[in-house]
C-alpha cells in the first residue's frame, strides 16, 4: 500500500505510517467524503417534499442543490491552499465540524431561508473534505499504487452522488423518520469520522509561517459566485440576452480577472498559476469541469422525472439510479485495480469520457413512456463512464506535477469538477424550468406559464387524471432535453483527455517525493 511497509515500534519514531494506519486513516478519509458528498445528492428525492412543506418554487427547488455546491466549489482553493500550510488533519477534522454544525441547522430549518444558509455551512464543510481527502492520500500512497485506491474512492465519491436520491426517498417514505433525517443522518457518521482519523491519521507536520493570501480568496469566491448565481437565475427570473446578464457576468469576469492579478503576485498564491504551465494539468482541469456539468447538471434532475413523469414515490425513485451506482462502483474499482497492474491510465479516461457521452445521448431520447428496464441501461452506462473518469483525472494530474504542488492541484482539479457542478445544476435547473414554463403554456395557456421559473412544482396527486398525464409528459420532455444540452457538453471530455500526454506512474509517495526533491534543491 506505501512504498515499504513500516515496523509498528519505529513508526511513531520516524514520523510514518504503518500498514494498519494507512488502512485506518483510509477509512476515515473515505468516511468522511461519503457523507459530506450525500449532503450534495441525499435531498434530491426529498425536494418534492421540502418544497410543499416549506413552501417553495422551482427556482427553490434549484437553489437547495446548487447553495450547498456553490459553496462547495468557493472555498475549494482555499482548503488545499491551507493543506499546503497547516495540519492536514486538523483541517479535515474542522471541515467536518462545519459540516455537523450545517447538517443540525438544515435537520431543524423552520423555513427556506434558514435551510438556505445552512446548505452554506455544509458546503463550506463539504469542499473541505472534497479537497483534503485526495490531498491527505497523496501524501500517503505513491502514484502507482494510487490507481487502486483512487478507484475506491471515485466508487465512494459515485455512489455518494447516486445513492443519496435513494436514502433521501427511503428517508421521506418512512412516517417516523421524514425529510429532515435527510440532513441529521450525516451527523452521527461524521462524529465517528472525526473520531476515527483522531486516533489513526499521522502526518508528518508541515505547519509554515507564511501569510494566506485572503484577498486572492475573496476575489474568487467572489467571482465564482457571481456567475454561479447569474447561471441560476438567467432564463428564469431574466432573459440570458439582457441588462442583468450582462451585470453579473462583468461583474464576474471582473473579479476573476483581478484575481488572476493578485494570484499572480502573491507570495503564497491560492491557486497557484504555475500549475497551469503543466499540459496535463490544465487538460484534467477542463474535464473534471465538465465531467462535473455532466454527472450534477443531468442526474440531480433524474430523481423528478421519476416521480412526476414516472409517477414512482421516492424509495422507487431512489432504487432506479442503482444501475448508475453499480455502473459507476464498477467501472472505478477495475480501471483501478487494472492501473495499478499495468500502470496504463490514460486508455481509461478516452473509454470513459466516450461511453459517458453514450450514456447522455441516450439518456437524451427518454419520456413519460419510456420502460424502466430501458432507462436502467442507459443510466449504467452513464454511470460506466463517470466511473472510469473521475478519480483517474486527479491521479494523472497528482503524477505530473512537483510534491510542493500537489496540494494546489488536487484542490484545483476538485475545485473546477464542483464548480462544473454547479453550473451543470444551476443552469440546466433555469433550461428545465423554462421548458416546464413554455410546454405548460403551450398545453394550457399563457396564463399557466407566466410564473417563470417561480411555477410552482406540481402536486400530481390534487390534480385530475388528465392534467396528470399532461404534466407527467411535460417533465418527460423538459428531463429529455436537458441531456441533449449535456450530451454535446460531454463530448468535450473525449477532447480533452484526447489530448493528455500518458507519463509513467511515480512509484513515490507525495511525502517521498517531497524529501527527494528537496535533498535535490539542496544539491543545486
Amino acid at each position: 500500500m506505501t512504498a515499504t511497509p513500516v515496523p509498528e515500534d519505529t513508526a511513531e519514531a520516524d514520523g510514518r505510517m504503518t500498514h494498519r494506519e494507512v488502512v485506518q486513516a483510509l477509512s476515515g478519509l473515505m468516511l468522511g467524503m461519503f457523507v459530506s458528498i450525500l449532503a450534495s445528492t441525499v435531498v434530491a428525492n426529498a425536494l418534492p417534499k421540502i418544497i410543499a412543506e416549506l413552501g417553495g418554487s422551482q427556482s427553490v427547488y434549484t437553489w437547495i442543490v446548487t447553495t450547498e455546491l456553490l459553496a462547495m466549489t468557493a472555498t475549494v482553493p482555499l482548503w488545499g491552499k491551507m493543506a499546503d500550510l497547516y495540519s492536514k488533519k486538523l483541517l479535515i477534522q474542522l471541515s467536518l465540524g462545519l459540516f455537523v454544525l450545517g447538517s443540525l441547522i438544515a435537520g431543524l430549518a423552520p423555513n427556506v431561508e434558514i435551510l438556505l444558509v445552512s446548505r452554506i455551512a455544509q458546503g463550506v464543510g463539504a469542499g473541505g473534505m472534497s479537497a483534503l481527502a485526495m490531498i491527505v492520500m497523496a501524501a500517503m500512497i505513491p502514484p502507482r499504487e494510487l490507481g487502486r485506491y483512487s478507484g475506491m474512492f471515485g466508487a465512494v465519491f459515485g455512489v455518494a452522488t447516486i445513492a443519496g436520491p435513494l436514502i433521501g426517498g427511503v428517508l421521506v417514505d418512512t412516517s417516523w423518520l421524514g425529510w429532515r433525517w435527510c440532513f441529521l443522518i450525516g451527523v452521527p457518521f461524521s462524529l465517528a469520522a472525526i473520531i476515527l482519523l483522531q486516533k489513526t491519521l499521522h502526518l508528518p507536520a508541515t505547519r509554515r509561517e507564511v501569510k494566506i493570501d485572503w484577498l486572492g480568496a475573496l476575489l474568487i469566491t467572489g467571482g465564482v459566485s457571481t456567475l454561479l448565481i447569474w447561471s441560476t437565475l438567467a432564463g428564469s427570473h431574466f432573459d440570458w440576452a439582457s441588462a442583468q446578464t450582462a451585470a453579473f457576468v462583468a461583474g464576474g469576469v471582473l473579479l476573476l480577472a483581478l484575481a488572476i492579478w493578485v494570484e499572480s503576485r502573491a507570495a503564497e498564491p491560492i491557486v497557484p498559476l504555475g500549475i497551469f504551465r503543466h499540459r496535463t494539468v490544465s487538460l484534467t482541469i477542463v474535464a473534471s469541469m465538465l465531467v462535473g456539468v455532466a454527472m450534477f447538471g443531468g442526474t440531480v434532475f433524474l430523481s423528478q422525472y421519476f416521480q412526476i413523469s414516472l409517477g414512482k414515490s421516492p424509495t422507487v425513485a431512489g432504487l432506479m439510479s442503482l444501475p448508475m451506482i453499480f455502473g459507476l462502483l464498477v467501472s472505478s474499482t477495475v480501471a483501478g485495480q487494472l492501473i495499478t497492474k499495468f500502470g496504463r491510465w490514460k486508455i481509461y479516461l478516452v473509454a470513459g469520457a466516450i461511453v459517458m457521452t453514450g450514456g447522455m445521448l441516450l439518456l437524451s431520447t427518454i419520456g413519460a413512456d419510456t420502460s424502466v428496464p430501458l432507462i436502467s441501461l442507459y443510466m449504467a452506462v452513464l454511470g460506466i463512464g463517470v466511473g472510469m473518469l473521475m478519480q483517474n483525472l486527479v491521479l494523472a494530474a497528482q503524477n505530473d506535477v512537483p510534491a510542493a504542488e500537489l496540494g494546489a492541484t488536487t484542490s484545483a482539479l476538485t475545485f473546477f469538477r464542483s464548480m462544473g457542478g454547479s453550473i451543470g445544476v444551476s443552469a440546466l435547473g433555469a433550461v428545465l424550468s423554462a421548458k416546464v414554463t413554455s410546454l405548460a403554456a403551450e398545453k394550457f395557456g399563457a396564463a399557466a406559464g407566466s410564473g417563470g421559473g417561480a411555477a410552482k412544482v406540481p402536486d400530481l396527486a390534487s390534480l385530475p387524471p388528465e392534467v396528470q398525464a399532461i404534466f407527467k409528459d411535460i417533465y418527460g420532455t423538459a428531463t429529455a432535453h436537458l441531456f441533449m444540452i449535456g450530451a454535446p457538453i460531454a463530448f468535450l471530455t473525449v477532447l480533452a483527455v484526447l489530448f493528455i500526454k500518458e507519463k509513467p506512474l511515480s512509484t513515490l509517495s507525495g511525502d517521498e517525493r517531497a524529501a527527494q526533491e528537496k535533498a535535490t534543491a539542496a544539491l543545486h
